[in-house]
C-alpha cells in the first residue's frame, strides 16, 4: 500500500510539473485569455493528466504524448494565426457589439444567448448603473464585457421609452468625422465612433472598412505615405479615430 500511496504522489508531482511546462510553452496569453480553441486544448490537458494519475498500471508516456500533441498543435495554430486574420476569427470568433449610443442590440443578445441580466449584472461590476449610459459595451471572443462610458455630459440616463429613442435618433446622425470632413455611414451600420477602425491588419487592407467610411485604396495609400511607409504590406497595424486621426505601425518595429 505505502508503494501504491507513493505511486500517486510521484505521478502527481509529475503532473504537476508537466503541464507547468505546457503552460509556459503555450504563452502568457493562454493565462490571461481563454478562447474556445484555448479552453478546449486546456480541458483535454487536464483530462488527461486525471488518467495518468488514476491509473497507475498505464504506461507514463501514454499520457506525456498526447498533453506534448496537444500542445504542439497549439503552439502551431497560434503561429499561423498570427499572419492570418482569417485563421484568428475561426479559432477565436469576433467581437460583438451588445450596446452602441446606449442601445441595446437585442438581435446580437440573442445570437450570443446572453440575457438582460448577465449584461445588467456585467455593467454593475463596472459600476455602470443603466445602459443609458453605455456608448459602447462589446462583448470579447473570450467572454469578457469591454464597456466605454458616455462623457457625462453626453448621458441621458434619466430618459426611457420614446424620448429616449428619438433624442438618440436626433444625436446621431450615422456620421464620423474624416480630416475635418462628415462622412456618412449606411443606416444599417453600427457607427464606431469613439472607437478606432482597422483598415490594415498584418499588411492586408480591409476593404469593408474602407467601404464603411467611405474611403478607397487611392486614399489610404496618400495616408500611409504621409506616415513614411510606401506599401500596404509594411504595415502591422493602421486606424483611423473618429475624429480622423490616422495610426500607423509598421511591420518591422521593435
Amino acid at each position: 500500500m505505502f508503494q501504491h500511496i507513493t505511486t500517486h504522489i510521484f505521478l502527481t508531482v509529475l503532473m504537476y510539473f508537466f503541464i507547468f511546462l505546457c503552460l509556459r510553452i503555450m504563452g502568457k496569453r493562454e493565462i490571461g485569455k481563454l478562447s474556445v480553441f484555448d479552453l478546449t486544448i486546456s480541458i483535454m490537458i487536464a483530462e488527461i493528466a486525471v488518467f495518468v494519475i488514476e491509473d497507475i498500471k498505464r504506461p507514463i508516456y501514454e499520457g506525456l504524448v498526447p498533453m506534448a500533441t496537444l500542445v504542439f498543435i497549439q503552439v502551431v495554430v497560434a503561429q499561423l494565426s498570427l499572419k492570418s486574420r482569417k485563421l484568428r476569427l475561426l479559432m477565436d470568433g469576433k467581437p460583438s457589439i451588445l450596446i452602441s449610443g446606449g442601445k441595446l442590440h437585442r438581435g446580437e443578445m440573442r445570437k450570443q444567448r446572453y440575457n438582460i441580466d448577465d449584461l445588467l449584472q456585467q455593467l454593475r461590476g463596472q459600476n455602470i448603473a443603466s445602459p443609458a449610459d453605455v456608448e459602447f459595451a462589446i462583448l470579447e471572443p473570450s467572454g469578457q464585457l469591454t464597456v466605454f462610458e458616455k462623457d457625462k455630459g453626453n448621458s441621458s440616463s434619466n430618459q426611457t421609452g420614446n424620448s429616449d429613442s428619438a433624442a438618440e435618433n436626433n444625436k446621431n446622425d450615422g456620421s464620423i468625422n474624416v480630416n475635418s470632413q462628415k462622412v456618412k455611414l449606411p443606416k444599417n451600420k453600427i457607427r464606431y465612433e469613439g472607437l478606432p477602425i482597422p483598415l490594415i491588419m498584418d499588411g492586408k487592407v480591409q476593404d469593408d472598412n474602407l467601404e464603411m467610411i467611405g474611403k478607397t485604396r487611392f486614399w489610404l495609400r496618400t495616408q500611409i505615405r504621409q506616415k513614411g511607409v510606401s506599401d500596404f504590406r509594411d504595415v502591422f497595424l493602421c486606424s483611423i479615430d473618429h475624429k480622423g486621426q490616422i495610426y500607423v505601425d509598421r511591420l518591422d518595429s521593435r
